[in-house]
């Protein structure tokens, strides 16, 4: 099923709908600041276990990560001290994805790895999403083959065309991007850019 929403100006209705299906336990296809993403609500362990089946990502060797509204509610699922918040509060809302030590609050699937990607898009959409449900949103890449067309990736009529019979909703937010996020660890002292991508890491 498509929906199409807007960067504002939702009907509630709508918001509500994709809302019910996170707290059902089902799986959304949506727009980020950077490409299209798959997701489900970051506390419920049976729906991340079927993205890990989909995305056939073992999560005992990959890093998980979820979306959340705003800095305060990442205090709940992350260990930050004042140097990441400060630099957070600098590059959020934005493409970028902050490696932190989880806290127990995350289901055990997370507790493997004991670190968690915090991403907040500068996307009104997920970020709305994510506000109404007042819960992370569990979140990764759509799966793309190697001989796979990008378009598949960006355009929501052909996202639905190719996920449609394995994910509850896809939502129309537009042509998505190709590039990903920039990957920062702040699990040690020193900040380290894992992977660049779209975003540029204002530091200072």
């Amino acid at each position: 099923m498509l929906l199409k929403l807007y960067d504002k100006n939702n009907n509630p209705q709508d918001l509500q709908q994709v809302v019910d299906i996170l707290n059902d336990g089902g799986l959304i296809i949506y727009p980020t600041d950077t490409m299209y993403a798959i997701g489900c609500h970051g506390l419920k362990e049976r729906a991340i276990e079927r993205i890990c089946r989909i995305k056939e990502i073992d999560p005992r060797k990959n890093n998980l990560s979820i979306i959340c509204y705003d800095l305060s509610s990442v205090s709940e699922y992350a260990k930050v001290d004042n140097n990441v918040f400060k630099l957070m509060k600098r590059n959020l809302p934005g493409p970028f994805t902050f490696i932190l030590n989880g806290t127990n609050r995350l289901p055990k699937i997370f507790r493997n790895r004991k670190e968690v990607g915090i991403r907040m898009p500068d996307n009104n959409i997920i970020r709305e999403i994510a506000r109404v449900l007042d819960a992370p949103i569990m979140t990764t890449t759509l799966p793309l083959e190697k001989h796979e067309d990008i378009e598949y990736m960006t355009d929501p009529e052909l996202i639905e065309e190719k996920f449609g019979d394995i994910v509850d909703l896809i939502i129309d937010g537009g042509i998505g991007g190709i590039e990903a996020s920039t990957i920062v660890n702040c699990t040690n002292q020193e900040i380290e850019i894992v992977r660049q991508g779209k975003g540029w890491l204002e530091e200072s």
